[in-house]
């Protein structure tokens, strides 16, 4: 099992996510995964200061996707991470938010095939390759070569899917090394886990590391711990699939109620809507001893990474030094 650590340079600001990157690597967390939003303070930039001031963490954004980052300029960012940090670099990507993309007045069209183009692509270029026209559909790269750029070797640089619903996992399986999968429960892996299986036997993978992207919040205080992921669980509630949240045996009326409230800034009646039900089916939350059997679940599950994700708990500080202690 190893962990990693997810930071949003959004709450806080880029000295304070290297200041706790090199906490979590004290800690002997293995994995800083730093999110992508347009809105908020860009992750590459924030992953290269992580980079200088760390020199065990391995470090990437979770996650990039080819529809506003192009796989030439992925591929040249990532070579260039991997210079910094010595060999430490790694690339989440996905299809892309399909919630915000529109937003940026960006068309998500056929979000998996762009996707499994993009990840051959940036493999070929990592690979020192000149890529050339094969007829594919969005990157069909005439002549484009990295030549300004250390590259990472044989290895290249490993690459982590994004993934949640079907399409997305087989193709995990297919051309990934890893997924981060947006789940904190056994039971989402249950399902997810064969599916990405069946699809890395089928391409003769030996290895695959399954990324649980949990949201995590740990505290001594159970109450404390479990009030600061109560909008976390709203949010990914309000955003759920009736047939996920039927998996989890939540009451689709108060999910409903849930969702309209987030709708009206009313945070106050989404405190109270949101239970224990909605906690433990979208999060791990509560004291060390709780986490540490949650997390023991996981790996029962298959996971073989979990990603101790926002909000981390009610400080953080106190958050990644618990974790060092009890659960890594």
């Amino acid at each position: 099992m190893t962990y990693g650590i997810e930071f949003v340079p959004g709450n806080v600001n880029v000295k304070q996510v290297v200041n706790f990157c090199k906490l979590a690597e004290s800690k002997d967390i293995d994995f800083a995964w730093i999110t992508n939003h347009y809105n908020n303070r860009h992750c590459y930039p924030t992953l290269a200061a992580i980079a200088q001031a760390t020199t065990t963490l391995k470090m990437g954004p979770g996650i990039m996707n080819a529809f506003t980052d192009t796989p030439a300029a992925m591929a040249s960012f990532f070579c260039t991470l991997n210079e910094i940090s010595d060999g430490r670099a790694v690339l989440g990507i996905g299809p892309g938010d399909l919630s915000t993309l529109p937003k940026l007045a960006i068309n998500p069209e056929k979000p998996v095939a762009r996707l499994e183009e993009a990840v051959v692509q940036i493999r070929k270029l990592c690979a020192g390759e000149e890529v050339k026209k094969s007829g594919m559909k969005f990157f069909d790269y005439d002549g484009a070569k990295l030549t300004g750029v250390t590259l990472p070797g044989k290895k290249g640089i490993p690459i982590y899917i994004g993934a949640q619903g079907p399409k997305v996992l087989e193709l995990a399986g297919k051309v990934g090394d890893g997924a981060l999968i947006n789940a904190s429960n056994p039971k989402d892996f249950q399902i997810a886990i064969p599916i990405i299986k069946k699809a890395s036997d089928a391409a003769g993978k030996k290895t695959f590391d399954v990324g649980a992207y949990t949201a995590m919040s740990i505290d001594r205080s159970e109450k404390k711990a479990r009030n600061a992921a109560k909008i976390v669980a709203a949010f990914i509630a309000a955003g759920s699939p009736p047939e996920l949240l039927t998996r989890h045996g939540l009451d689709l009326n108060n999910v409903a109620k849930i969702k309209a409230a987030l709708g009206k800034f009313d945070f106050k009646s989404v405190g109270e809507l949101v239970g224990d039900k909605e906690i433990d089916a979208f999060t791990i939350a509560g004291t060390p001893e709780m986490v540490k059997a949650k997390c023991e679940d996981l790996t029962k599950a298959g996971v073989t990474q979990i990603i101790f994700g926002s909000p981390l708990g009610p400080d953080m500080t106190t958050s990644i030094r618990l974790l060092g202690k009890y659960i890594v």
